[in-house]
């Protein structure tokens, strides 16, 4: 049934401006960013779900921030009603955020097409209040940005619950951390993938991570069986391979 069906479009490592003060492709990174955002508004997507590394730079430059933004507001704002409704406590899934909710259901913005993102290695938050460019989109209530853990020593993923008509989906994102870290914290058993408290069978659950998913040293990755096995879905950000169709990934004995 189409009111049952998500549809969402993905997209990951924009790296918007990478090379601006190239004379020939300055421009490159925000005009595929632009056609992306096209796409899915033609198509009339539920939401687009980006998995780290939107900008090339820690501190994009001011006309970089400034066009991205535009193009957000351009695409993604609209009088369209977007279908979603959130189950699970966004308080939780916002945490880092004064204003703890969906960009579409603040009264005083009409959104239609929504975006979900993670931050990644290039866009990660630091310094003075451990922000980042993301935070900054996010407060101008552009993007839904979440998967930002609150501790380096332990961390807890907590699923953003999505219903559309009888569709339930657990959305979890984990952005980017460093490598060895996080492999420590794995092995330690110190990440856990919260679930639904009740009817946890009857959401498929996705999670958007942005790592390494080759081996690039012993610990400089993120092996797939460290994943919970109750994923539906992982989608991988970082690695720019490029992959479109699903890799089915036997669960270790």
């Amino acid at each position: 049934m189409e009111g049952d069906t998500l549809k969402i479009l993905v997209a990951t490592d924009n790296h918007i401006g990478y090379c601006e003060k190239d004379s020939i492709r300055g421009s490159d990174s925000l005009e595929t960013f632009e056609e992306i955002l096209k796409i899915a508004k033609q198509e009339e997507v539920d939401f687009i779900l980006q998995g780290g590394d939107l900008f090339h730079d820690n501190k994009p430059s001011r006309a970089v921030l400034h066009r991205t933004m535009e193009l957000l507001r351009l695409y993604c704002m609209g009088g369209r009603p977007c279908p979603l409704e959130v189950r699970s406590d966004q308080a939780v899934n916002f945490w880092h955020s004064k204003f703890p909710h969906v960009n579409y259901e603040d009264p005083d913005y009409n959104v239609s097409t929504p975006v979900f993102a993670i931050h990644g290695n290039h866009d990660d938050p630091a310094g003075d209040g451990n922000l980042s460019c993301m935070d900054l989109l996010c407060v101008a209530n552009l993007i839904n940005y979440f998967g930002k853990p609150a501790s380096i020593t332990r961390i807890e993923v907590s699923p953003i619950l999505i219903q559309k008509g009888s569709t339930r989906l657990a959305l979890y994102g984990l952005g980017s951390c460093r490598d060895e870290r996080l492999h420590r914290l794995f092995r330690a058993g110190k990440v856990s993938f919260l679930r639904p408290d009740q009817d946890s069978g009857s959401w498929f659950n996705v999670l958007v991570i942005h790592q390494n998913r080759a081996k690039h040293g012993s610990t400089n990755y993120i092996p797939p069986h460290f994943l919970p096995s109750f994923l539906d879905l992982v989608i991988w950000g970082h690695e720019h391979d490029n992959k479109i169709l699903p890799e089915f990934v036997p669960t270790p004995c």
